[in-house]
């Protein structure tokens, strides 16, 4: 049973059976997931890349069927093909009306107007395509996957917001109302800054990866959420399941993984988010700039100062520094801490520098360090006893040492670690002393064996060397309380002014090119405070192959991004498009969306996936055109009953030979998810505000016309309703939404005082005519977009009487929108 719910836990740590959330709430599904899981081998083995999704998309051609008739395009063809070899029969077409309706919710996320057949199906699909409410309907799809918020979560002395958080949600609205590309939506969101064609505009794109959870300032924590989101969001791999170990089941190295790593930890974020948009040339705007300017140079004097001082204290106490770094190797690291120290005091932040530079001097067998690593290993009351014998050892051996190291340390064996720290110490002040004398004269000194100490306190990767923009949060490098406080007013004033200064513009949450990027290594188990092997940044080798290049333009960022969105990446747009379909039909042709790994389930149609993938790439990756082919299909048109359910007509019954719909023999009926639902409200109000862009609104504490997906996410503590209808967590990105029908859904749509105040809105419209009969007709149009029939007729006339008032035309109004019809799609 233990290794049962060890299954559990891994699954639901990696992310292999997607949404952590939702599963927590099946836990008995979990538990037989468990089992089955436990019990069979991988369906592809470790390492195997033969294994589908990892396999060149080769478009099919689409099979023969004996049903000419019913086939619409070329999708129909792969569905029809697999029906008829089960002997099965689609379901009939869908009535005009049903599909006008499932239209429009389809493409905009709004109820249409009354269907009319005169209306023309092309120019209908056409004005939806490219109306503003698509964009905004299929953005709010993307932000799942972004795991979109309005704030950080978990932080210490940061600003608890982001600020300009809503500058990425306009900037996905505006990608999908423009049909960008989506190859080239992939770039900018990961690389936006790096592109050279000198278009600002794109930068809100970074939001994507700068816009997770900051779990209380934890470096790798932060570096592993955005190796998930791009991984799984782009091309359904859990390349963060190889944080600790190679991947159990795909052929993801943790090589891989520190490779990735190596790319972020090389793109910090800049203290100032940047602007994106052409200065305004008015008289608010240049005082703004003014003061901005003035508050930024109190900041960077301030962090320039600092850093300059921390560098020089850190080149001439090399021995404290040494010292402090052999006091603490038997202690755990404190690098994720915030340290305080008395001030004048060696500073924490360099001391972890040191530690780790001295970790890598061994793995390279430095020839400076070859003494202190002999050394360093005794313990302090065996040190007197057995330094002689090492002593002896190491001058008697022909082992790799600098020359001034040897004849500093060669006449007679340190009586303490003391001496030997002491005498590095003066070996470095030595080398200093003459670097300053020659500096000017010379690139470096004469001596290589003086050259290679110099490199210590000056070298790229040296650590007094603190990078001139460090990223990851200035703060860690001022341990002392006063200075902390200076720092902690400055950089508060340059945000306070720049969130609500006058004339302040929107900017955009970025990341940054490192001045060294970062040369990353394994660490062993994920422990960052155990380094193993060096690894190069570089793309995944399991879709880069065999002859794959290390990254040279900077952190590699832009190079990961183009490798991603390459049409030669089998993932890619295999991933996208089956999301898309997912999106429309309620489950994807694979149906884990974000795991295309070999623990998913091969595709219901895998050649439908592969043509459908070939014509998008083909179609300059548009995923309008992906729409259109869509919906245009007799599948995407079937109606969501299916005669053979209900009746014994000819052939076999579909819900005994395909219960889940696998096969596509009719629609799924499909629950409006909240945005949607909330929508449909307030469109039949009449009073749907059509303002596009601009910070998040409160869409929950009472009336506002805006469309849901400019309502404020808040992280921390997503509102009740929200979670009550599905919403996911936004601290993780989310493949799907898990459908759940629970009490308090039904609960707030018949008791919630939100509920009663659309009713009486949309009772109370001003443009429904006066008479009971017509007014019932206009309602059922508003609603269902159609009128009533008969029966509904004679209902709504006995409820409300002869004589109904404002309350009795809300209470009709009301049990309206509780009816099913108004809440699903047909």
């Amino acid at each position: 049973m233990d290794s049962v719910f060890s299954v559990v836990i891994f699954s639901v740590q990696c992310g292999g059976l997607e949404s952590k959330i939702s599963l927590m709430r099946h836990w008995w599904t979990i538990l037989l997931m468990a089992v089955v899981v436990g019990c069979a081998a991988p369906s592809t083995p470790k390492g195997d890349d033969s294994h589908w999704a990892f396999e060149p998309v080769r478009a099919p051609k689409p099979p023969d069927v004996k049903d000419e008739r019913w086939v619409r395009n070329s999708i129909d063809r792969f569905v029809l093909a697999k029906l008829e070899a089960k002997g099965l029969q689609p379901a009939p077409r869908a009535g005009d009306a049903v599909l006008h309706r499932r239209l429009h919710f389809a493409l905009t996320g709004l109820p249409p107007k009354l269907y009319s057949s005169k209306q023309n199906r092309n120019d209908v699909l056409k004005s939806l395509l490219d109306s503003p409410r698509y964009g905004e309907h299929w953005a709010r799809r993307w932000l799942d996957v972004a795991r979109y918020a309005d704030n950080k979560g978990h932080v210490f002395f940061e600003e608890k917001n982001f600020h300009w958080a809503w500058t990425y949600r306009d900037y996905v609205i505006n990608a999908f109302n423009s049909d960008k590309p989506f190859n080239r939506f992939i770039v900018e969101q990961l690389a936006a800054d790096r592109l050279v064609d000198g278009n600002r505009s794109a930068l809100p794109a970074l939001g994507f990866l700068t816009l997770g959870p900051r779990f209380s300032g934890n470096i790798h924590d932060i570096l592993d959420d955005r190796i998930d989101v791009t991984t799984r969001g782009f091309m359904g791999l859990t390349v963060s399941c190889a944080r600790c170990h190679d991947h159990k089941y795909d052929p993801i190295p943790t090589a891989d993984y520190y490779s990735l790593y190596g790319v972020f930890r090389s793109s910090p974020e800049p203290t100032l988010a940047p602007t994106f948009a052409p200065a305004a040339d008015t008289p608010e705007r240049k005082a703004f700039d003014a003061e901005m300017a003035k508050r930024l140079k109190a900041l960077n004097d301030f962090v320039t100062k600092t850093r300059a001082n921390i560098i020089h204290t850190a080149r001439t106490r090399t021995a404290e520094y040494l010292a402090a770094v052999h006091a603490k190797r038997n202690q755990p690291s404190t690098e994720n801490f915030m340290l305080l120290t008395d001030k004048g005091a060696i500073n924490p932040y360099v001391i972890h520098r040191w530690e780790i530079f001295l970790k890598d001097a061994r793995r390279a067998n430095d020839p400076v360090w070859t003494v202190w690593h002999r050394f360093a290993v005794l313990a302090d009351d065996e040190f007197a006893v057995k330094a002689a014998v090492v002593h002896r050892e190491l001058f008697a051996e022909e082992v790799p040492m600098n020359g001034r190291v040897r004849e500093q340390f060669k006449s007679a064996p340190p009586k303490s670690m003391k001496e030997l720290v002491d005498g590095y110490g003066a070996l470095f002040k030595a080398v200093d002393a003459e670097w300053q004398k020659q500096k000017g004269e010379n690139a470096c000194l004469a001596d290589a064996d003086a050259e290679a100490l110099r490199q210590v306190l000056y070298g790229a990767n040296s650590p007094p060397m603190i990078p001139q923009r460090m990223g990851w949060g200035f703060l860690a490098l001022i341990p002392d309380r006063p200075d902390q406080g200076v720092y902690q007013k400055l950089i508060k004033a340059v945000e306070q002014w720049s969130m609500t200064g006058k004339g302040a513009p929107p900017r955009a949450h970025v990341l940054t090119e490192s001045e060294m990027p970062v040369e990353p290594v394994v660490f062993n188990r994920g422990n960052p405070h155990q380094r193993g092997e060096p690894v190069p940044r570089q793309f995944l080798k399991i879709v880069a192959g065999e002859e794959r290049q290390p990254f040279t333009d900077g952190s590699g960022r832009l190079e990961l991004a183009r490798a991603i969105a390459s049409p030669d990446n089998p993932l890619t747009a295999r991933v996208i498009v089956n999301r898309v379909w997912a999106w429309h039909f309620g489950r994807g042709l694979v149906v884990t969306p974000s795991d295309f790994g070999t623990r998913a389930e091969p595709p219901s149609h895998p050649g439908l996936l592969d043509w459908l993938v070939a014509d998008f790439i083909e179609h300059s990756w548009s995923l309008k055109h992906l729409h259109r082919r869509i919906v245009t299909s007799a599948t995407w048109q079937m109606a969501s009953t299916h005669p053979g359910e209900l009746t014994k007509g000819q052939g076999p019954n579909p819900k005994l030979v395909d219960a889940e719909n696998r096969l596509l023999w009719k629609f799924n009926r499909r629950r409006l998810g909240f945005e949607e639902l909330r929508d449909a409200l307030v469109f039949a109000t009449g009073n749907l505000d059509a303002k596009t862009d601009g910070p998040p609104v409160n869409i929950l504490g009472g009336f506002n016309g805006r469309r849901s997906v400019y309502g404020r996410i808040d992280r921390m503590n997503v509102n009740t309703t929200l979670r009550a209808f599905d919403f996911p967590d936004p601290n993780i990105t989310c493949a799907r939404r898990e459908p759940t029908t629970v009490p308090p859904q039904a609960l707030y749509l018949m008791n919630h005082p939100v509920m009663a105040d659309y009713a009486a809105r949309i009772s109370g419209r001003k443009d429904l005519p006066p008479e009971a009969e017509a007014k019932v007709k206009r309602l059922y149009k508003l609603l269902f977009a159609r009128e009533p029939v008969a029966e509904e007729m004679a209902i709504a006339n006995k409820f409300l009487g002869e004589k109904p008032d404002g309350a009795r035309w809300q209470s009709l109004v009301h049990a309206l929108l509780l009816a099913n019809e108004f809440a699903f799609i047909d």
